[in-house]
C-alpha cells in the first residue's frame, strides 16, 4: 500500500463501539472482498471491504475477522485470520502481512493463518449464541454480482441452521456515519490531495487539451501524493458532456468557449474526497456562464448551512428545491407559469437539477447511511447542487465535502478554490507561467 496507515488505536476502539452493540453470547464474522477477475490471468486491482477495513485496519485479500467478547476460550475474544504466505507467492506477487505485523497493524493479539479458519471457527459457533453476518445492504442498489459474504452467508446458514443469524449492517451504519479524529484527519488529507490536484489542472487546462489528458494529470498528482488512485471513477466533461452526470468516457477535445465539468476525488487509506468544479477552458466565464456559475455557487452556500444536527436528507432535498427554483427563475430557465402548474413529485427545477445534494461520505464515496437518520455531530456529507442545461451544452456543478458539528457545518475544503474570479485568476496566473 502507498498510504501511511492508520494507528491501529482506531481500530481497536471500532471494534470495541461495535462489541457494544452485539446480542449476549454472539459472535461477528467479517470477510476480505473477493478478488474479482479481470481477465484470464489477472484480477482488477483490489479493493478492501469497508466494514473488516474499519475493524481490523487490515488491507488485504484472503483475512477474516472474528468477534465474540463473551468467548469462553481465554485469548479468543478477538481472532484474525490472514492469508498465509510461501516462497512462490512471495517472488509473483510480494511481501503478505507476517502474524506480527497483522497484529501490529490490528492490535489483535490472537492471528491465525485463514487455511486453519475451519477448525477454529467450528468451536467458537458451537460455543455461542448467534452469528453476526455482514451483507451489503446499499438500500438502493443490488449487485447481480455474489460476494463472498453473501455465499459465505450461505454456507454459514446451512451448517449452523438452529444458530440465530444477526445483521451487522446496520450496527456498522449507526458507527461509521459518525466519524472520528482519526477519520476526520484521513479525509482531509484526501481533500488536500485532491485540492492541490484541482489547483495543478487549473495551470493545465486550456483550449485544444483533451478530457483524457486533464484525467492524466489528475491520476499523476495523485498518485505522486501518496493516493492510491481514484476514489471513483473520475468526470471530466468538456461542453455538452457536463450535463451528462456520469460521464466517464474523457475522450472529448476541450475547446475555446466551454466550461469543463471535473468530478474527481481521491482515495487514501481506503478513505475518500469527492470535489466538483467547472472551470472555463479559456480561463474566462462568459456572461452567461458565470451568472449560471454563481447561481449554483449561492445553493452550495446555502445548502452547506442546512447540514446541521437534526436535520434530514429529505428536508434537505425539499429546501434546496426551494433555493434551486428561485435560481432558476432568475436565470429565465423556468418560469411561474412552470412553477404553478408543475406535478409536486416532478417539479419545475429538476428539469435542471435532477439530482439529490448530500450523501455521506467515508469509507465508501457513497458511504453507508440511513437517509431517514436525523444528522448527527460527526458526519461527513457531500454537498453538490448543479444546473444542466442541454441547449447551451452547459453543465455547472459545484461540490464541497461538509463536516456537520455542533458549532455548526466545517467546509473541509475552505481552502480549495470556488470563487468564479479565484479561478478565472489562477487559469490566468497558469498561463504567464
Amino acid at each position: 500500500m502507498k498510504y501511511k496507515a492508520l494507528s491501529p488505536e482506531f481500530f481497536q476502539y471500532n471494534r470495541k463501539r461495535f462489541v457494544r452493540e452485539m446480542k449476549p453470547g454472539t459472535l461477528a464474522i467479517f470477510n476480505a472482498n473477493d478478488q474479482m477477475p479481470r481477465s484470464g490471468d489477472q484480477y482488477f486491482s483490489f479493493r478492501q471491504n469497508a466494514g473488516l477495513y474499519y475493524l481490523s485496519g487490515i488491507d488485504q485479500e484472503e483475512t477474516m475477522l472474528i468477534l465474540f467478547p463473551d468467548c469462553p476460550r481465554e485469548g479468543h475474544k478477538e481472532v484474525l485470520l490472514i492469508k498465509r504466505t510461501n516462497e512462490h507467492i512471495a517472488v509473483w506477487e510480494g511481501h503478505k502481512y507476517t502474524k506480527e505485523e497483522a497484529q501490529q497493524a490490528s492490535g489483535i493479539e490472537k492471528v491465525y493463518f485463514l487455511d486453519e479458519a475451519e477448525v477454529v471457527l467450528n468451536e467458537l459457533i458451537l460455543h455461542s449464541e448467534g452469528i453476526y453476518l455482514n451483507i451489503n445492504e446499499n438500500d438502493r442498489f443490488s449487485s447481480p454480482v455474489e460476494y463472498r459474504d453473501l455465499r459465505y452467508a450461505r454456507s454459514i446458514r446451512d451448517r449452523y441452521p438452529a444458530h440465530a443469524l444477526y445483521r451487522a449492517q446496520p450496527i456498522l451504519k449507526k458507527l461509521q456515519t459518525v466519524k472520528s479524529h482519526w477519520e476526520i484527519e484521513a479525509l482531509q488529507h484526501c481533500i488536500d490531495i485532491t485540492g492541490n490536484t484541482f489547483r495543478r489542472v487549473l495551470e493545465f487546462v486550456k483550449p485544444g487539451v483533451w478530457e483524457y489528458e486533464v484525467e492524466a494529470e489528475i491520476i499523476h498528482e495523485f498518485i505522486r501524493s501518496g493516493a492510491t488512485g481514484h476514489g471513483y471513477s473520475p468526470i471530466i466533461g468538456s461542453g455538452k458532456n457536463g450535463c451528462v452526470l456520469h460521464y466517464v468516457d474523457n475522450n472529448q477535445q476541450c475547446k475555446a468557449g466551454e466550461v469543463l465539468l471535473m468530478d474527481f476525488g481521491c482515495e487514501y487509506a481506503n478513505y475518500n474526497a469527492d470535489l466538483t468544479r467547472s472551470i472555463p477552458v479559456s480561463g474566462q466565464f462568459t456572461d452567461r456562464q458565470r451568472a449560471v456559475y454563481n447561481a449554483v455557487h449561492r445553493v452550495l452556500i446555502e445548502a452547506s448551512a442546512l447540514l446541521v444536527p437534526g436535520n434530514t436528507i429529505d428536508e434537505l432535498n425539499k429546501e434546496v428545491g426551494k433555493i434551486m427554483e428561485s435560481e432558476l427563475l432568475g436565470l429565465g430557465l423556468i418560469s411561474r407559469d412552470d412553477v404553478e402548474k408543475q406535478d409536486k413529485d416532478k417539479p419545475a427545477y429538476k428539469k435542471y437539477f435532477m439530482h439529490g445534494t448530500s450523501y455521506h461520505l467515508g469509507l465508501d464515496v457513497h458511504d453507508l447511511m440511513n437517509r431517514y437518520e436525523p444528522f448527527r455531530a460527526g458526519m461527513v456529507f457531500t454537498c453538490e447542487p448543479g444546473i444542466y442545461i442541454p441547449e447551451e451544452s452547459l453543465g455547472i456543478r459545484i461540490e464541497n465535502n461538509i463536516l456537520i458539528t455542533d458549532n455548526g457545518p466545517v467546509d473541509l475544503f475552505k481552502n480549495i478554490p470556488m470563487d468564479a474570479e479565484e479561478i478565472e485568476e489562477l487559469m490566468h496566473a497558469g498561463v504567464l507561467n
